[in-house]
C-alpha cells in the first residue's frame, strides 16, 4: 500500500534535496551576489531607502527561489518591533570608559551621531558569560535586546559573529575584519597612512628602518605592516623579514642588546604600531632611553597611532593620528542604515600625518 504523502507547511515551500535547515538570508545574499541589506530591502518592498534596480530583484528572487527561502515570521516580527536602542559591545576585559582609553575617543563620536539619529545606545560588559572577552556559543546572545549591535576591539569571536550576521541581526565591526563574510565594518586606512610615515623618514635619508610589533594577526597590526613594507619597497630600502620585529611580549624581548645591535648594523630608524596595550611603542621607547639614544640625533622613532597615556607627557612622536570620533561615527551611520534594512557603505576613513618631533635627518656617519 502507498504511503500518503506529507503535506508541506503552509506558507514554507519545500528545502531543496539533502537539506534538512532552513535557508538563511546570508545564503540568498551570497548566491544572488548582492549584500544581505539589499536581500532585506528586496523582500521587505520598501518604499523608501536605496533603490533597488529590476536586475538585482530579479537576481535576490531568482535566489529566494532556488534556495527555497521564506522569511522567518519570529524574526519578521521582531524587525518590526524596533525600539530605537543601538548596542555597543567591546571585548576588553572592562568597558572602555576611561577618557584615557584608546576606545574613548570612537565611543564619543559613537554617542554623538547616535543622538543625533535618534537612538540609545545599550552598553554590554559581557559580565554575564565571564567577560567581554568570553568566548561560547551564547556569548554574544544578549545583544539582540538592541535593534543592531556595534563591536569594537582587536579579538573578536569570529563564530559567534558569523552567527549573528547569518540570523540576519544587523552587525558593524568598527575596524577591518573582512575575513568574515557578509560582516559590515568601518576601518581607518592605516595601509596608506603607514607608507606615508616610512616615506617621510625615507626623504630625511634613512636607509635601514625596522619596525616593532605584536605577535598576532589582528587586521590592524596586517595592515600597518602592509602599508610599511610598501613603503620600504617604494622607497627602495630594503624589507623583508629583517625589516619586522614581531613578539608576542615586546617589553621583554625588545632589549637593550637587540636595539644597540641593529645600531651597529646601521639602522637608524624605528617604527612601532600603535595597539589597545600599547606595549610595542612603550617597549621601544623604554629601550631606547635605557641605552641612551640622543633621539632623533642618533636614531629616529615614529609611531604609527597614538601614544599610551603614561607616555603621552613624551615629546610627540612621529606617526599619524587616528580619527577615532569619526570612524564611531560612520560606524553608527552604517548599523542605523542595517537595522532600517537600506542598502550601506562607508569608505576607508584616511588618518591624519603627525609630524612630531621624534624624527629627523639620518646620522651622517649612515
Amino acid at each position: 500500500m502507498e504511503e500518503p504523502r506529507k503535506r508541506a507547511r503552509p506558507g514554507r515551500a519545500p528545502a531543496p534535496a539533502g537539506r534538512t535547515s532552513r535557508p538563511r538570508q546570508a545564503e540568498v545574499a551570497r548566491l544572488a551576489g548582492v549584500s544581505q541589506a539589499t536581500v532585506s530591502l528586496v523582500l521587505g518592498a520598501r518604499k523608501q531607502g536605496a533603490t533597488i534596480s529590476e536586475e538585482t530583484r530579479r537576481k535576490v528572487l531568482d535566489a529566494v527561489r532556488a534556495l527555497g527561502y521564506v522569511p522567518d515570521p519570529a524574526a519578521s516580527r521582531l524587525a518590526a518591533a524596533r525600539n530605537n536602542l543601538l548596542g555597543v559591545f567591546s571585548f576588553t576585559s572592562t568597558f572602555p570608559t576611561d577618557v584615557q582609553h584608546s576606545y574613548y575617543p570612537f565611543l564619543v563620536g559613537v554617542e554623538q551621531e547616535a543622538a543625533a539619529r535618534g537612538y540609545d545606545l545599550v552598553l554590554f560588559t559581557g559580565s554575564s558569560t565571564g567577560g567581554a572577552g568570553a568566548a561560547g556559543p551564547n556569548a554574544l546572545a544578549r545583544v539582540r535586546l538592541a535593534d543592531g549591535c556595534l563591536f569594537l576591539g582587536r579579538h573578536a569571536p569570529a563564530e559567534e559573529l558569523r552567527r549573528l550576521v547569518a540570523d540576519g541581526f544587523p552587525v558593524v565591526h568598527l575596524g577591518r575584519r573582512d575575513e568574515l563574510e557578509g560582516l559590515a565594518w568601518v576601518g581607518a586606512d592605516y595601509i596608506s597612512a603607514s607608507q606615508e610615515v616610512v616615506a617621510h623618514l625615507a626623504a630625511l635619508g634613512h636607509r635601514r628602518i625596522v619596525l616593532i610589533r605584536e605577535d598576532d594577526e589582528a587586521p590592524a597590526s596586517t595592515d600597518r605592516e602592509h602599508g610599511f613594507l610598501k613603503g620600504l619597497e617604494e622607497a627602495g630600502l630594503p624589507g623583508g623579514p629583517a625589516a619586522v620585529f614581531r613578539s608576542a611580549d615586546p617589553e621583554r624581548e625588545l632589549t637593550a642588546e637587540r636595539l644597540r645591535g641593529w645600531l651597529d648594523e646601521g639602522v637608524t630608524a624605528f617604527v612601532a604600531e600603535e595597539t589597545d596595550t600599547g606595549d610595542a611603542w612603550r617597549a621601544l621607547h623604554g629601550a631606547a632611553h635605557f641605552v641612551g639614544i640622543d633621539c632623533p640625533r642618533d636614531a629616529s622613532l615614529a609611531l604609527l597611532g597614538s601614544p599610551p597615556p603614561d607616555l603621552a607627557e613624551e615629546p610627540v612622536p612621529t606617526g599619524f593620528d587616528i580619527p577615532r570620533p569619526q570612524l564611531g561615527a560612520a560606524a553608527v551611520r552604517m548599523l542605523a542604515a542595517l537595522v532600517s534594512g537600506e542598502a550601506a557603505a562607508e569608505p576607508l576613513v584616511a588618518c591624519t600625518f603627525r609630524p612630531g618631533s621624534t624624527a629627523g635627518p639620518a646620522p651622517a656617519r649612515y
